[in-house]
């Protein structure tokens, strides 16, 4: 059997079960439920073949032929993709099951599961994906999938308004990715990475062009939108609208991070120039969002904004390790994995692990609390929810990089090795980062674990069943483990060392002192503010106008509304009576107005009278002459 069937059957089992659920189980819960979960696990079972048993390998079978123009259908499976792979079909799988006790009351539980198949199956493509047009395809269902699935809840407004919000933004970066794609194929007349990969590997001036730094900046736009960078980066917060599952599975392990894997898939393209401005958008997305976060209220959107702040720190480990390469001479290649997207990968790794595990663990107690999703209307649920409690502080100790003992720490020091090694104020700025990533979330898990019962439903909460624990267990497990390279099988490891070794460099201790110096304060600061417990958050009354502009968000959506209010819409209403005075009425109804005319006057010259006819015979001579004699 060819190894490409495999790929194919990966891609069939999610589109099946998807088409199986739309066209008959939509209203069967239950059994779309397993339908679902069965996909699942026959995907995680399949991916784990690919990685554990198939060596890799590329395929490609024509697709479209248009004279010159061509486009392959293809997979492309190598280490990057396997990595991948593994994070996308073990956290799928784990929501999955998640989401079975979680949705269980839910009416349109079939529309959900359907919507999860939909999702697996846009997301698989694009991991395994050979060329670059067969990656935006499914980039744009991958975006489709979270419309969806954000807007689940058909009945709430705040629903379908970030499901729109979440696909208008991520167009707007996705039209300067197709953009980039054209200049690619216009450049070079290929879309294959492969052949992309190696043109470069064999003449690295190619990238001393202004036109390649623009086609970098082009494809960094995907990533600015898909992963929540600055300014695009308000959808996400927002898609918290969605079910829990959602969050965890979309907009924290597998959709948002497509974004930092596409940087790493295509690397080999990014210019020095376009590598400064990626690192500088990643470090000032990861200061912005952890700023914003420690003013929010809403356990979902905390959990989020540390998405947004995470996903920063991916982005500029792409961009720093990228220039060290570069720096360095390193040749280019998809084969070629360089320190940026070793760290790159390896948080992104460990950040599925634990940021998973803290939005199922908060799903869990959204669950047990009756839908309350306000921290300060918690309290108390150590007692009441002992399995979340130690697993959801697992996860944040993971988040927080606690050191030696958690994921978090290794990957996020390879990530400040590489801004040591690089650039002295980019590391000043992610040690900030981390710095508020302990205080935020200290907070979060102060206010809704300890103290006393500050609602009824918090006083009722009581833990989850099996279904629902269980998935926090295994990813209990990942969070704890997933910084050290002898936890992972062979076949995960080439791209887990590297990151390692970048972790363990030549700065280490330096690294390891300044980010456990920046643990310990983040985590002493809030246990400080909020120590005894709070009603409401003792932060704003000390520091009210700073805690005014992080409560809102930096005012970026009051920027955008007012943008789109003020400028947008009245230029569009300028450009709309442009058209209709100019377009339709000059242009078009005027010229025919005109016809409309010359047609009346030559139809008023046909009166079936002769006398009028002599008059103007003779009025047409007299013309005539005029003509002649020079008159006129």
């Amino acid at each position: 059997m060819g190894s490409e069937l495999y790929a194919y059957g990966l891609l069939a089992i999610p589109l099946f079960s998807a088409t199986l659920i739309a066209f008959f189980f939509r209203r069967s819960g239950g059994i779309a439920a397993g339908v679902s979960i069965a996909a699942a696990a026959l995907i995680l079972a399949t991916a784990l073949h690919l990685i554990f048993k198939v060596d890799n390998f590329e395929y490609n079978a024509s697709w479209i032929e248009i004279g010159s123009f061509s486009v392959d259908f293809g997979f492309l499976i190598d280490d990057l993709a396997k990595l991948m792979l593994f994070v996308v079909a073990f956290v799928g799988f784990l929501v999955h099951v998640f989401s079975y006790g979680y949705m269980k009351e839910d009416p349109d539980r079939g529309r959900f599961f359907g919507g999860l198949s939909i999702f697996m199956f846009s997301m698989l493509g694009l991991v395994i994906a050979s060329g670059l047009v067969t990656l935006f395809i499914f980039w744009e269902l991958v975006g489709f999938s979270s419309y969806m699935l954000i807007g689940f809840y058909l009945d709430k407004p705040s629903a379908a308004a970030a499901s729109k919000k979440a696909f208008i933004v991520n167009r707007v970066g996705d039209f300067g990715f197709l953009i980039g794609i054209v200049m690619v194929f216009s450049h070079f007349g290929t879309f294959s990475l492969s052949s992309l990969a190696g043109v470069f590997h064999g003449d690295a001036t190619l990238l001393d062009s202004a036109s390649m730094t623009a086609i970098g900046l082009l494809l960094f736009c995907g990533t600015v939108g898909k992963s929540g960078q600055l300014p695009l980066h308000v959808w996400l917060p927002d898609a918290m609208e969605g079910p829990t599952p959602v969050s965890a599975l979309i907009h924290a392990a597998t959709m948002v991070a497509a974004g930092v894997f596409l940087l790493c898939r295509t690397g080999f393209l990014m210019t020095a120039d376009a590598l400064h401005v990626i690192t500088w958008v990643g470090v000032a997305t990861a200061l912005v969002a952890g700023f914003t976060a420690i003013a929010q209220r809403d356990i979902k959107k905390i959990l989020a904004y540390s998405t947004v702040s995470q996903l920063g720190y991916m982005v500029a480990a792409f961009g720093l390790g990228s220039l060290v390469a570069l720096d360095g001479g390193a040749s280019h290649g998809h084969a070629v994995v360089t320190g940026g997207v070793a760290a790159a990968m390896f948080h992104l790794t460990t950040h599925a692990f634990f940021k998973a595990l803290l939005f199922l663990g908060s799903g869990s107690v959204i669950h047990a609390c009756h839908h309350e999703q306000d921290i300060f209307r918690m309290g108390g649920l150590a007692k009441n929810m002992p399995i979340t409690f130690w697993t959801f502080t697992i996860g944040l100790l993971a988040l927080i990089g606690t050191p030696f003992i958690t994921a978090g720490f290794y990957s996020k020091d390879a990530i400040l090795a590489l801004a040591y090694q690089q650039s002295a104020p980019a590391f000043f700025c992610l040690v900030l980062g981390a710095v508020l990533t302990a205080f935020y979330m200290i907070r979060l898990w102060k206010i809704a674990f300890l103290g006393s019962p500050k609602s009824e439903n918090a006083e009722r909460a009581t833990e989850n069943g099996l279904v629902m624990t269980a998935p926090l267990c295994l990813l209990a497990i990942g969070s704890a483990l997933g910084g050290f390279v002898w936890a992972y099988p062979e076949a995960l490891r080439p791209i887990i060392e590297v990151g390692e070794s970048v972790a363990h460099g030549e700065h280490h201790t330096t690294v390891a002192i300044f980010s456990i110096v920046a643990w310990a304060i983040g985590l002493s600061a809030a246990w400080f503010v909020y120590q005894g417990g709070a009603e409401k958050d003792r932060l704003e009354s000390s520091a009210k106008p700073l805690y005014q502009i992080f409560k809102e968000k930096f005012y970026f959506d009051q920027v955008y509304d007012w943008y789109i209010a003020k400028v947008q819409q009245r230029v569009a209403m300028t450009l709309h009576f442009m058209e209709q005075i100019a377009l339709s009425g000059l242009i078009i109804r005027g010229m025919a107005g005109v016809a409309g005319l010359i047609g009346i006057g030559l139809r008023s010259l046909h009166v079936g009278n002769l006398h009028n006819y002599v008059y103007w015979f003779l009025g047409g001579l007299a013309l005539f002459w005029a003509l002649v004699v020079g008159i006129f």
